[in-house]
């Protein structure tokens, strides 16, 4: 079981952790530096090479996750609250995810492929706010996974 937390955890920090670093320090310097079409490219491209992990983590969570709730706990009828909370909000932060990858992050590529740098800034805008919404139930999940059973 200690590999399997240790993969999970690994897991949320590479996730939540990436969508800090890219929301709340990547962002603000592109904005200082880059000109809009350039700041489009570069987040194309930053996407890009994290979601490839993100999707690594999504894996590895629903595997790690699900392996400790029915190989060692026998079931969600043995776990805790605060683990089925976990899971719960997990879902919707994989869902909003899989919203961001397949709409706005999509839309966003063809936006600059074509040089549509209006349609990219408005989708840019709309995964920024996803990912905000996402940062913060992650943060959330952290806090109930980590100190849920006593609270």
């Amino acid at each position: 079981m200690s590999v399997s937390i240790a993969l999970h955890l690994l897991s949320v920090i590479l996730w939540v952790g990436g969508m800090i670093f890219a929301h709340m320090m990547l962002r603000p310097a592109a904005v200082r530096v880059l000109e809009p079409p350039l700041r489009l490219a570069l987040w194309v491209q930053v996407f890009k090479n994290f979601f490839l992990w993100v999707w690594i983590a999504i894996i590895t969570l629903l595997a790690t996750g699900y392996w400790m709730v029915f190989g060692v706990f026998d079931g969600f009828g043995n776990v805790g609250l605060h683990i089925h909370i976990m899971h719960g909000l997990g879902i919707v932060m994989i869902l909003i995810f899989m919203h961001v990858f397949f709409v706005p992050y999509r839309k966003l590529r063809h936006a600059v492929i074509v040089e549509n740098f209006q349609e990219g800034g408005a989708k840019l805008a709309q995964i920024r706010q996803l990912v905000g919404i996402n940062i913060l139930i992650g943060l959330a999940i952290s806090i109930i996974a980590s100190a849920g059973r006593y609270i």
